[in-house]
């Protein structure tokens, strides 16, 4: 049975003798054990960061960059193989195991422009022969704690900038499917990054807590539930530290009279139970807004109970199982909970059997008609392959159902309107919005993060935000000697 280990110091190697099972959730069979890491696995694993960092900030960007570029491209000679660790502990389809790669891959690429990205300000003459700029400067030793449903994409949102800008990384992957964060520490080392600058430690809340309370660790960066968000912040927070912590989500999509409805029932579709609907940018609810809700909710259904779900390795599936059992109950116990509270199930993803993948932990797409707002399954992130149907007479209560819901992450409106278009863009309260695009997930040269209780912290992830996030700023104001008068002076500068 493969023991999967911490990558310190460019190898594999664990002090702890604690381990958990990782389980294939097609099958519910164990696959391997990864290391609970211990104190000792903590200390060795910062100490590394914290001698590496010291020479590594020293290297110029350049240099920095050449690196970046050579693990990009090893990560694109290994993506085929990448996305099949991701999609053997995960569950999820290898074309959606790939293409999370690859929007990880586009924020290596955005990190080697860094000798651009770094360059500051300068102003000549902001007093009499006075000049002034400005550096950024790296934080330190940064750490990332990242959840299981992007094992490769959203570590990549954080280590990539974090390095380049000159600090090293410390990432503390899912416990449920690690695997791939040990092949991209490794792919890092073989593209010429020195040893200690991208550690990986596995384990539990212990660790998560250990990074949080490190007097060595500058800046933490999350991505996980908002209860967790919220506690990731708080406690980075009292301990000094720069935070970035991504929460929740709740993703409404607007489906108004005029739009095209073939287009919009495919966004939703797609964006609701893709990945088994355990995405924070997934379609959670549909709003029908005046008298589209019939045909919308006919359509959804014809096409989601069309979906075949089925493990990774069948090249047709359209979506897998859940991660683990524990989830596939609390998913199943979300639409028992919906079915009480009075909405219309029109499609039930429970009892999924597969022939041969009994015990997998199957869900299949479930869709809830005439949901309210008052309704649990209405105001949680379930996170799972569970749409939600709300219907309004006006745009107007549309907009306010997406504006009072505690999260903020994604919003999209399906329309053919250009005024509406506008004004939704302009009067949502959300971080990332869509226009006739189901998944308004931001390239990598712009940055990710939501509003509300789906981000604490001053800063989103990746694109200009990841950079001065890692960076703290020194400004400089220069005079050369010979331009200075004799005597101090004591009064404010002016011109």
């Amino acid at each position: 049975m493969n023991k999967i280990q911490n990558y310190i110091s460019g190898k594999l190697q664990s002090i702890s003798t604690n381990q958990l099972d990782v389980h294939d959730p097609s099958t519910g069979e164990k696959l391997s054990t990864v290391v609970l890491s211990n104190k000792e696995d903590f200390i060795s694993c910062i100490q590394s960061s914290k001698k590496s960092q010291l020479e590594w900030a020293k290297e110029t960007p350049l240099k920095r960059s050449r690196i970046l570029s050579n693990y990009k491209n090893l990560i694109e000679n290994n993506i085929s193989l990448l996305a099949e660790i991701v999609s053997k502990e995960h569950g999820k389809t290898l074309e959606d195991a790939k293409g999370s790669v690859i929007r990880g891959l586009e924020v290596v690429e955005f990190a080697c422009g860094i000798p651009h990205l770094l360059k500051g300000e300068f102003s000549q003459n902001v007093g009499t022969n006075i000049d002034s700029w400005s550096i950024r400067s790296p934080l330190g030793v940064c750490a990332g704690i990242t959840p299981f449903n992007f094992p490769a994409m959203v570590p990549m949102w954080m280590y990539p900038i974090a390095i380049a800008c000159g600090n090293s990384f410390i990432l503390k992957p899912s416990e449920k499917d690690p695997s791939c964060a040990i092949k991209l520490a490794e792919l890092f080392s073989e593209a010429g990054l020195p040893d200690g600058v991208f550690n990986v430690i596995n384990g539990d809340k212990f660790i998560v807590d250990e990074i949080l309370n490190s007097k060595e660790i500058s800046s933490v960066s999350f991505v996980g539930s908002t209860n967790v968000a919220k506690y990731i912040y708080e406690k980075a927070a009292k301990n000094l530290k720069r935070v970035q912590a991504l929460g929740g989500a709740k993703n409404h999509l607007v489906v108004m009279p005029d739009a095209n409805l073939d287009q919009a029932v495919d966004g939703i579709i797609g964006a609701g139970y893709g990945s088994a609907g355990e995405r924070c940018m997934a379609i959670s609810v549909a709003v029908a807004v005046g008298n589209i809700g019939d045909a919308l909710v006919d359509k959804i259904k014809l096409k989601a109970e069309n979906l075949k779900v089925a493990p990774w390795t069948d090249p047709e599936s359209d979506m897998g199982p859940l991660i683990s059992k524990e989830h596939k109950e609390k998913v199943e116990s979300y639409i028992s909970r919906g079915e009480k509270e009075g909405a219309k199930l029109v499609l039930d993803g429970r009892n999924l059997k597969l022939q041969g993948y009994e015990e997998g932990y199957f869900v299949g797409p479930t869709l809830f008609d005439e949901v309210t707002a008052s309704m649990d399954i209405y105001k949680d992130e379930i996170f799972g392959p569970v749409l939600s149907v709300v219907r309004v007479d006006t745009y107007d209560q549309a907009l306010k159902l997406v504006n009072e819901h505690q999260y903020g992450n994604g919003s999209t409106i399906y329309t053919s309107d250009g005024e509406i278009s506008r004004n939704f863009t302009s009067k949502c309260e959300i971080g990332m919005v869509g226009i006739n695009v189901p998944i308004p997930v931001p390239m990598a040269f712009h940055s990710f993060g939501g509003w509300k209780s789906s981000l604490f912290g001053d800063h989103a992830m990746h694109g200009t935000e990841g950079i001065h996030f890692f960076t703290k700023l020194k400004t400089v104001t220069s005079r050369w000697p010979k331009s200075i008068k004799s005597g101090p002076e004591f009064v404010i500068p002016t011109n």
